[in-house]
C-alpha cells in the first residue's frame, strides 16, 4: 500500500479513503492472485495460526494448501510474496445483537491467544490487521518493530494491553497506526519521532498522563494528517504555546482530555481541516483565533464549560460545514451575521442559555441540512425564511419560548424529515401546508397552545413515522381519514387535547405503532377494536378515554407483552386473571373485579387503585416471582380481605406500597419492615395491635400513614430517633394512649402531624418550636420520588388530610401543604406559645380536648394560617387582638369555649357564620349581641330579664327542647363513647360495601 506524502491540505471528505486502501488492496489483489504461495510464507502462517484461540477462524488454513487464498491472507500479484493480512474481527461494531446466542457466537469468533514470531518471516509484509479482537491477555508483541516493510498497522479494539514497545517507532515506513481502544499506556511518544512516513496516528484510550512530549514529538512529524488521542488524560502545557511544523495536519482529534482552556498552539496549525475538543474541562471564553483557520471545516467544542458568547470570528468561517457549540453555556443572542456560514450543512446550539429571537439571516444558510438550537431561551417567532433552506432534513427548536404561529412556509421544506417545536409558547392552527412534506418522519408540537382541528393533511405524510401533538388544544372530530396513508407510523403521541375519534368497528390501521398515547381522547365508549391489529404496540396509554364496556378477552392475550400500560380513569369493568406487562400498569379508578390478577415476573409498577378486587394478598404477595422485583405496589380503595401476609423478604425494591381503604385485618406482618419503604399507607382498615418495634428498621420512610385502623398502645418514642426522614405522620382515628413523645419534635423534615381522634392526654410538647420544616414559610413541592422510565409523568406521594373540617387527597401539592391535627383527644394544660413558632403552618386543629388558659396572643403571627380550630376546649380569655392578622383563614372555629370579650375587628374574622362563635361569651360582629357602654352584652348585663326578652313563646321552646333531648339521646353516646361510634361507622360502611357490590354486579 503506498499513500502519497501530502503538503496541503486535503478536502476533508478525502480521508475516509485512507481507511479504504486496505480493503481495496485485499480485494483487487486477492483477485488476482494465481501463484501458489512460498513454503516458508505458508509455514510461518500455520505457526502463526497454531498459537490463536480460537484457530477454527481460520479453518481454511490448512497443511499443503495455498496461503495465498487462505482467508485474511493477500499475495502479491507477481511474486507470491504475503504481503497483507486482515484478520479483523467479522464484525467491528458487535453491539446490537437480538440474542444472547449471537452474542456467545460473536464471542467465539474473536482471535487471542499469543502472536508467534514467525511472521517475521513474511518479509514483504506491508499490511497488518488484528483489530477488534481479543488479545486481552498480552501485551504488543516488540518484534512488530522489526516488521520493517508495514505501511499499515491496526490493533484498536483488539484489547492489548500495557506499555506501548518503542521499537514501533523503528518502522520508518508506515504511514497508518491504529492503537486505539486498548488498554495501553506509554510514559513518553519519542518513539513516535522515528515514524518519518506516517499520515495517519490513533491512540485513542491510551494513558498518555505521563508522556508531556506528546504535543513536540507529533506536531514535527512532516507527513501527518489526521492525529486523533481522545481520552488520553492529556493536560495543558503552559511552555508549548506554539508550532512550527506540521504544516500539513488537517484533523486534530482530542475529546475527552483535561484541558482547562482551548490550547493557543492550535492556532498555529492554519491547515486544520477539522477540530474536535468535546469533553467537560474547558474554560471560556471561547478564543476569536478560530476565524484564522481560514480552511476549517469541522468545529466541535460540545460539552465544555465555555460561559461565553458567540464570538464574531466563528462568523466569518464561510468554509466551517459542521459547528457544535451543544451543552458549552453560551450565553447571549445568536448574531444575524450567522447568515455568512454560507457551507454550513450541520449547526447545533442546544443545550445552552441563548436568548433573543431565531435571526431571520437564518434563510441564508443554503447548505444546512441539520438546525438544533433546542434547549435554550430564545423568544419570538419562527422566521419565515426557514422556508428558503431547502435542504434542511432536521429542524429543532423545542424547549424554548418562541411565540407566533407554525409558519406556512414549512411547506417549502421538501427535503425535512425531522420538526420539533416541543415545548414552547406557540399559538395557531397547525397549517395545512404540512401535508407537503413528503420526507417528513418526526413531527413534535408538544405541550404548546397549538388549536384548531387534527389537520387532514397528516393523512398524506406516508413517510411520518413520530407523530406528537400532545398538550395542545385541538378539538373536533378525527376520522380513519387523518391515518388513511401513515404506513410508517411507529408513535402516535397526541394525550390531552380535545379530540374525538370513534372509526369503523371494522377499521384496520394502515400502521404498527409500538407508541401509543390517546389519554383524554374521547374513544368510547366501546373498548377500541381496532387495537386488535397492533401486533408491535409496547406503550399504550388511552386512560380518561370514556370507555363504558368489559375489558375484551384479545386484549388480555395479545402475544407481545406491553412494557407499558395505562387504562386508568374509565369505567372498564371484568375480571382480569392475568396482566402480559412487563414493567408498569396502571388499570386504576376502573370498575374491575374478582381476584387480583396475576402479573409479570419483571413488573415494576403496578397501580390498581380504586376498584372492586377482592380476595387475599396471599397470591400476589407470596406466590409471585420477581426478576427486578416491583417497586411501586397500589391496590387502596378496593375489597381485599384477610391478613396482610407475612412473606415479603423478596420484595427488596418496594418502596411505595399502599394497602389503604380495604378490609385487611391482623396485626402488621414482621417481613414488611425488612423492606426499604419511603411510604407505607394501611389507612381505613380493621388493623390491630401495638407498632411493631420493627418498625425501626424502615428509617428511609417518608409517609406512614395507619389512620383509621385499631391500633393501640403508646405512640412510640423511637419514631423520632429511627424514622427521622418522615414528613407525613397519621396515626388518626385509632386507640393510641399515653403522652405525645418529647422526640417527635426530633423529625426536622415532618410537615403533616395527624394524632387526631385518639385517647392521647398530657399536656401539648413546648418543642413542636423545634419542627424544621413547620417553622418556615419557604414551601418547595418535594413529593416527587420516582419517575417511570416507561412513562413521561412522575410517582407522586398521596395523602388523605383533614383540612379546613373535611377530608381531600392530595398529590403532586403535597409539598406544598403543612399541618398539624390534635383534635377528639384528652390532651390538657394549655396551648404553649411556643407553637407560634411553626409560622408556615396552613392548618392547625386542636379541637375536642381539655385545653384551658388563654389563647396565646403570638398565634397571630402565623399569617399563613388558612384552618384554625380551637373549639370545644376550656379556654379563656379573649381572642387575641393579633388574630385580625389572619388574613387567609377561611376556616375558623372557637365555639365552645370560655372566652369572654369582643371579638376582633378583621376582615377574615367577621367573615364567619356565628357558628364559629357559639358557646361562649362573645359579642361583635359577626354575632348580633349589643353591649353596655362597659362593653358587656346587654343579654348578660339584664340577666335575662329585659322586656324583650320576657316575651317567650314556650310552644318554640318546647319544640326546641323536645329536638335537642331526642337528637342528643342517640348522638351524645357516638360523640362521647369512641368504641360505640367506630363500630356505627363500621356498620354503616360494610352496608354500603354490600350495597355498592350489589349495584355493581347488577350492573353487569
Amino acid at each position: 500500500m503506498a499513500i502519497a506524502t501530502m503538503t496541503t491540505p486535503l478536502p476533508i471528505s478525502f480521508f475516509p479513503f485512507l481507511l479504504l486502501i486496505p480493503t481495496v488492496c485485499f480485494t483487487i489483489c486477492h483477485a488476482n492472485s494465481n501463484l501458489l504461495c512460498i513454503q516458508s510464507e505458508r509455514e510461518a502462517l500455520l505457526k502463526f495460526k497454531n498459537h490463536l484461540d480460537p484457530s477454527n477462524r481460520l479453518s481454511s488454513w490448512v497443511e499443503g494448501g495455498d496461503c495465498c487464498e487462505w482467508t485474511g491472507v493477500v499475495c502479491h500479484n507477481s511474486t507470491g510474496n504475503v504481503y497483507q493480512l486482515h484478520l479483523a474481527s467479522p464484525l467491528s461494531e458487535p453491539y446490537d445483537f437480538a440474542t444472547n446466542a449471537e452474542w456467545e457466537a460473536y464471542n467465539n469468533s474473536l482471535l487471542g491467544g499469543k502472536i508467534n514470531p514467525s511472521l517475521l518471516e513474511l518479509k514483504h509484509l506491508s499490511s497488518l490487521d488484528l483489530s477488534n479482537n481479543n488479545f486481552s491477555s498480552i501485551h504488543i508483541p516488540k518484534f512488530f518493530g522489526l516488521l520493517e516493510s508495514l505501511t499499515y498497522l491496526n490493533l484498536s479494539g483488539a484489547l492489548f494491553q500495557g506499555a506501548i514497545p518503542h521499537n514501533l517507532g523503528n518502522l520508518s515506513k508506515l504511514q497508518y497506526l491504529d492503537l486505539g481502544d486498548n488498554n495501553l499506556n506509554s510514559k513518553t511518544l519519542q518513539w513516535v519521532s522515528g515514524l518519518s512516513s506516517l499520515q495517519y496516528l490513533d491512540l485513542s484510550y491510551a494513558d498518555l498522563s505521563k508522556a508531556t512530549d506528546w504535543a513536540q514529538v507529533t506536531f514535527k512529524l512532516p507527513s501527518l494528517l489526521e492525529l486523533h488521542l481522545p481520552d488520553c488524560r492529556l493536560e495543558d502545557d503552559p511552555f508549548f504555546n506554539s508550532i512550527n511544523s506540521s504544516k500539513s495536519l488537517a484533523i486534530l482529534d482530542l475529546p475527552r482530555n483535561s484541558f482547562s482552556s482551548v490550547p493557543k498552539w492550535i492556532f498555529s496549525l492554519h491547515g486544520l481541516v477539522s477540530i474536535d475538543i468535546t469533553g467537560y474541562s474547558l474554560e471560556g471564553p471561547i478564543p476569536d483565533y478560530f476565524g484564522n483557520i481560514s480552511f476549517l471545516e469541522v468545529l466541535d467544542l460540545s460539552w465544555n464549560n465555555l460561559n461565553s458568547f458567540i464570538p464574531n470570528s466563528l462568523y466569518s468561517l464561510n468554509r466551517l460545514q459542521f459547528l457544535s457549540l451543544s451543552e458549552t453555556q453560551l450565553q447571549g443572542t445568536i448574531s444575524s451575521a450567522i447568515g455568512n456560514l454560507s457551507s454550513v450543512t450541520k449547526l447545533d446550539l442546544s443545550s445552552n442559555q441563548l436568548n433573543g429571537q431565531i435571526p431571520l439571516s437564518i434563510g441564508q444558510l443554503s447548505s444546512l441540512e441539520e438546525f438544533d438550537v433546542s434547549y435554550n431561551q430564545l423568544n419570538g417567532q419562527i422566521p419565515l425564511s426557514i422556508g428558503q433552506l431547502s435542504s434542511l432534513k432536521k429542524f429543532d427548536v423545542s424547549y424554548n419560548q418562541l411565540n407566533g404561529q407554525i409558519p406556512l412556509s414549512i411547506g417549502q421544506l421538501s427535503s425535512l424529515e425531522e420538526f420539533d417545536v416541543s415545548e414552547n409558547q406557540l399559538n395557531g392552527q397547525i397549517p395545512l401546508s404540512i401535508g407537503e412534506l413528503s420526507s417528513l418522519e418526526v413531527f413534535d408540537v408538544l405541550k404548546n397552545q397549538l388549536n384548531g382541528t387534527f389537520p387532514l393533511s397528516f393523512g398524506r405524510l406516508e413517510s411520518l413515522e413520530t407523530l406528537d401533538c400532545g398538550y395542545n388544544l385541538l378539538e373536533r372530530v378525527v376520522s380513519e381519514t387523518h391515518f388513511s396513508n401513515l404506513t410508517r407510523l411507529t408513535t402516535l403521541a397526541a394525550s390531552h387535547n380535545r379530540l374525538r375519534f370513534e372509526p369503523n368497528s371494522s377499521w384496520i390501521p394502515p400502521f404498527q405503532c409500538g407508541r401509543i398515547e390517546m389519554d383524554h381522547w374521547h374513544l368510547g365508549p366501546k373498548f377500541p377494536q381496532w387495537l386488535k391489529f397492533q401486533k408491535k404496540l409496547s406503550y399504550l396509554d388511552i386512560s380518561y378515554a370514556g370507555i363504558l364496556d368489559v375489558m375484551p378477552t384479545w386484549f388480555l392475550n395479545l402475544p407481545t407483552p406491553f412494557e407499558y400500560l395505562n387504562l386508568s380513569s374509565n369505567q372498564l369493568r371484568g375480571e382480569i386473571s392475568y396482566l402480559n406487562v412487563r414493567n408498569s400498569v396502571d388499570l386504576s379508578s376502573n370498575r374491575f373485579m374478582g381476584l387480583l390478577p396475576r402479573v409479570f415476573p419483571t413488573l415494576q409498577f403496578l397501580i390498581l387503585s380504586n376498584n372492586s378486587f377482592s380476595g387475599s394478598l396471599f397470591e400476589l404477595v407470596c406466590n409471585s416471582s420477581s426478576e427486578k422485583g416491583m417497586e411501586v405496589l397500589y391496590i387502596d380503595k378496593n375489597l381485599i380481605s384477610g391478613d396482610i401476609p407475612d412473606c415479603w423478604n423478596h420484595w427488596q425494591n418496594l418502596f411505595l406500597l399502599n394497602l389503604g381503604n380495604n378490609n385487611l385485618t391482623g396485626k402488621i406482618p414482621t417481613s414488611l419492615w425488612h423492606l426499604s419503604l419511603t411510604m407505607l399507607n394501611l389507612r381505613n382498615n380493621t388493623l390491630f395491635g401495638e407498632l411493631p418495634y420493627t418498625l425501626q428498621n424502615s428509617p428511609h420512610l417518608r409517609m406512614l400513614d395507619l389512620s383509621e385502623n385499631h391500633f393501640s398502645g403508646s405512640v412510640p418514642a423511637w419514631i423520632g430517633d429511627k424514622l427521622s426522614n418522615l414528613e407525613i405522620l397519621s396515626l388518626r382515628s385509632n386507640n393510641f394512649d399515653g403522652h405525645i413523645p418529647h422526640k417527635i419534635c426530633d423529625l426536622q423534615f415532618l410537615q403533616n402531624l395527624d394524632l387526631a381522634h385518639n385517647n392521647i392526654s398530657g399536656v401539648i410538647p413546648k418543642c413542636f418550636n423545634n419542627l424544621t420544616v413547620m417553622a418556615t414559610t419557604n414551601k418547595t413541592d418535594n413529593f416527587v420520588i420516582v419517575r417511570d422510565p416507561n412513562a413521561a409523568a412522575s410517582f407522586f406521594l398521596n395523602a388523605l388530610l383533614v383540612l379546613k373540617g373535611r377530608e381531600d387527597e392530595y398529590g403532586s401539592t403535597l409539598g406544598l401543604v403543612t399541618s398539624m391535627d390534635l383534635s377528639a383527644n384528652s390532651l390538657t394544660g394549655e396551648i404553649p406559645k411556643e407553637i407560634s413558632s411553626l409560622v408556615g403552618l396552613l392548618s392547625l386543629n386542636f379541637s375536642g380536648n381539655l385545653l384551658t388558659g388563654n389563647i396565646p396572643d403570638s398565634i397571630g403571627k402565623m399569617e399563613l394560617m388558612e384552618s384554625l380550630d380551637l373549639s370545644m376546649n376550656r379556654l379563656n380569655g379573649e381572642i387575641p387582638p393579633s388574630f385580625s392578622n389572619l388574613n387567609f383563614l377561611n376556616h375558623f372555629s372557637v365555639s365552645y369555649n370560655n372566652l369572654t370579650g369582643q371579638i376582633p375587628t378583621s376582615t377574615q374574622l367577621q367573615s364567619f357564620e356565628n357558628l364559629s362563635y357559639v358557646g361562649n361569651h362573645l359579642w361583635g360582629p359577626p354575632l348580633t349581641k349589643n353591649c353596655t357602654s362597659k362593653g358587656i352584652p346587654i343579654d348578660v348585663a339584664n340577666n335575662g330579664s329585659s322586656r324583650e326578652g320576657s316575651k317567650v313563646n314556650w310552644l318554640y321552646v318546647s319544640i326546641v327542647l323536645g329536638f335537642v333531648m331526642g337528637f342528643w339521646g342517640v348522638v351524645a353516646p357516638l360523640f362521647f363513647i369512641r368504641s360505640w361510634r367506630h363500630a356505627y361507622y363500621r356498620k354503616l360502611d360494610n352496608v354500603g360495601r354490600k350495597l355498592y357490590v350489589s349495584w355493581a354486579t347488577m350492573g353487569m
